[in-house]
């Protein structure tokens, strides 16, 4: 896929870390009230909706536990120091003692195995070679969050998207859970925490993240230095749903230009009609973003960068039937309210499905099929459609 962040999540030209988070108080309130006791969990899960800020908090926090002098004023505005030693070698992606592992760590492996994998999850290899060391393919790898960390404060671990991590993979991971290394810390963030094992829970200090309401996503636009067009801002603001770094995606993926692609297909859909080649027309938005995403970055999966496409069509086909289920239910329409529920539905199963490989213009083709069989549609008369 193609991965609009820095190599190095957290460094110099990525935002993330260094602007303020909003909406979410209760979160940072937490993080505060550990900083100022000294009395800090060791094992965090940050979990909540994508595009809330986790991983900016992660980096955030990271930030300020990795200062050998933090103070009282740096602790209660959450803001770490820009210009210390610790976050000069932060922004140059360079601090020993903070390592982001995310699944396109992969792509950088030592293990030829791993950089072809498909970075459909977090390989145990990419656990063992950056934080737990061990045997990977023939090679050993020593276990770096065993070691004094080198700038004498802390080391800090953060594992973006730790649901891709599998069980063997969590269950190797739970041992250092269960008893980590002094003075480090380690943060998981997920968008579907359930898919953690009850036992790695279990060992964490569970911090909730939440959409932002109105005044939390107006409070933050106003911090941008380009506002959103006029023309793109009520439906980017809708798709968007208290979600940050959910419009940024839509700016940055032309998500609008998507939306008018798809509404024709949806809306003869939505009037009992079958809308002819509109699974052909799907798979063409999702093959075009994936063929950029690998041109972008030769590092990235052509699986991934499907899977990350069909995501992407997927929240603005549910971003529509979220508006228009929303006005059938606030008209009592009954019928329409079952209808947009279970179009809704397919859109999370067809994600499921080709998480599990299944092909991708099948998958799409029984989407449309479904939804038209919940809008009452009857069978196609072209059987190319």
């Amino acid at each position: 896929m193609i991965d609009d962040a820095p190599r190095v999540p957290g460094s110099r030209s990525d935002p993330r870390g260094r602007v303020p988070i909003f909406g979410q108080d209760s979160a940072i309130g937490e993080f505060q009230t550990a900083l100022a006791s000294g009395r800090i969990q060791q094992a965090w899960i940050f979990h909540g909706p994508s595009g809330v800020g986790k991983l900016s908090t992660a980096l955030r926090f990271a930030r300020l536990l990795l200062e050998p002098d933090l103070d009282a004023a740096a602790i209660e505005s959450f803001s770490p120091p820009l210009t210390s030693e610790a976050a000069i070698l932060i922004d140059g992606g360079t601090h020993p003692d903070l390592k982001v592992i995310r699944k396109e760590l992969a792509a950088d492996s030592e293990s030829t195995r791993l950089r072809a994998s498909k970075q459909s999850n977090i390989p145990i290899g990419v656990l063992r070679e950056h934080m737990l060391g061990g045997e990977v393919d023939g090679k050993h790898f020593e276990a770096v969050h065993t070691r004094t960390p080198y700038k004498g404060v802390r080391r800090v671990f953060i594992i973006d998207e730790a649901e891709l991590l599998d069980q063997v993979g969590q269950n190797v991971l739970l041992k250092t859970l269960e008893e980590p290394a002094s003075r480090v810390i380690i943060i998981l963030i997920t968008n579907r925490e359930q898919r953690l094992l009850p036992t790695v829970r279990s060992r964490c200090r569970r911090v909730a993240f939440r959409t932002l309401d109105d005044q939390a996503m107006s409070s933050w636009l106003a911090t941008r230095a380009t506002p959103l067009a006029d023309a793109d801002s009520a439906w980017i603001q809708t798709f968007a749903d208290g979600r940050p770094g959910r419009l940024e995606m839509a700016e940055s993926s032309g998500m609008l230009a998507w939306s008018a692609t798809i509404s024709p297909g949806m809306a003869r859909l939505e009037r009992g009609e079958w809308p002819s080649n509109f699974a052909d027309t799907l798979y063409e938005l999702v093959d075009e973003f994936a063929k950029r995403a690998v041109k972008a970055d030769k590092r990235a999966s052509k699986e991934a960068a499907n899977r990350a496409g069909l995501g992407h069509l997927a929240a603005v086909i549910a971003t529509r039937l979220r508006v228009a289920l929303r006005a059938a239910a606030e008209a009592g329409d009954d019928e329409a309210t079952e209808q947009l529920a279970r179009a809704t539905e397919r859109i999370a199963d067809s994600e499921f499905k080709v998480a599990r490989n299944v092909n991708m213009k099948f998958v799409l083709a029984e989407l449309v099929a479904g939804m038209a069989e919940d809008f009452g549609v009857g069978a196609p008369s072209d059987a190319s459609s």
